[in-house]
């Protein structure tokens, strides 16, 4: 465990990589709790033991005992939802018909996908069947991939809960719906997003759960759930200007702890993979706001 932190802080793109470090590097050494003389073990205990302890629940475990360490530097009454895409370990090739239809792969295994409709009903990934053919924004390329989801709190951008989907047009929404569940009841409080998180059930349920929705307006050729009962105040704003920190979260998991393409395969794993990257970001950012205090 304490070497995969250092594999997500250091940036070590592979597990062979890391072993390697392991040899040489004292402070490497030194995290983990080796002595200088002391043998490595190979790159295949990963592999070995990501069944049986680098699962969903160790994760989520180390994720709780991180949050404990937090809680002085967290509010509990205002918090941000976001989701992001994380492309999956698998080509565009893989994406085949389920009844062994389509064309025919031609010379060197390529695949002339012109003219054909390819839709996630139908056809899954021969390489990852969990990924999904998706994108979040018109005009760019749909990518097999997967959705990420953080709950963050608003005082100091520090995640309170992770959890990964596959990726539908409902799934922010949705998962948005089972974090904010899990927010303790007895108080008030807010939960920021942006457009896509504005619709009249969306917003309806939250007010159910005595949550006011500071969700962004999307006001495009529609009306808006959010209304002046909620804009009107000064909160709303700042929820607003808050929210945007979340974007911090997922650049510093992708581009530092390589989510930007997963290289592990299967929703399990690749939702352990994202609640540690989660994990160690909230241990960076408490590193800094200790050092502050």
């Amino acid at each position: 465990m304490r070497s995969l932190l250092l594999q997500i802080f250091y940036s070590v793109r592979s597990e062979r990589m890391l072993i390697e470090q392991l040899q040489y590097n004292l402070l490497f050494r030194w995290f983990v709790g080796m002595e200088m003389e002391e043998a490595v073990w190979n790159h295949a205990v990963y592999s070995k033991n990501r069944e049986r302890l680098l699962n969903e629940e160790i994760a989520e475990s180390f994720f709780r005992r991180v949050l404990e360490r937090a809680k002085p530097y967290m509010a509990d009454e205002h918090f941000t939802v976001d989701g992001t895409l994380i492309e999956a370990w698998a080509s565009q090739k893989s994406f085949r018909p389920k009844d062994g239809t389509g064309k025919p792969p031609g010379q060197g295994g390529e695949v002339d996908f012109r003219g054909e409709k390819r839709k996630n009903q139908t056809p899954e990934s021969t390489t990852d069947p969990d990924a999904r053919l998706f994108t979040k924004s018109s005009g760019s390329q749909a990518k097999l991939s997967y959705m990420g989801h953080v709950l963050m709190e608003n005082r100091n951008g520090l995640l309170v809960q992770t959890f990964l989907t596959e990726a539908t047009g409902r799934a922010e929404r949705d998962a948005a719906m089972l974090m904010a569940e899990a927010i303790p009841q007895g108080k008030r409080v807010t939960l920021g997003g942006d457009k896509n998180y504005d619709t009249q059930e969306f917003v309806r349920e939250l007010r159910g759960m005595n949550i006011t929705p500071h969700v962004a307006q999307n006001t495009t050729k529609r009306r808006s759930a959010v209304d002046e009962r909620t804009t009107r105040h000064a909160g709303y704003e700042v929820s607003q200007r808050k929210r945007k920190r979340v974007e911090q979260s997922f650049g510093w998991m992708k581009m530092v702890g390589m989510l930007k393409k997963v290289k592990l395969r299967g929703i399990d794993k690749v939702g352990w993979l994202f609640t540690f990257a989660g994990a160690a970001y909230n241990l960076c950012r408490l590193r800094n706001l200790m050092a502050r205090t």
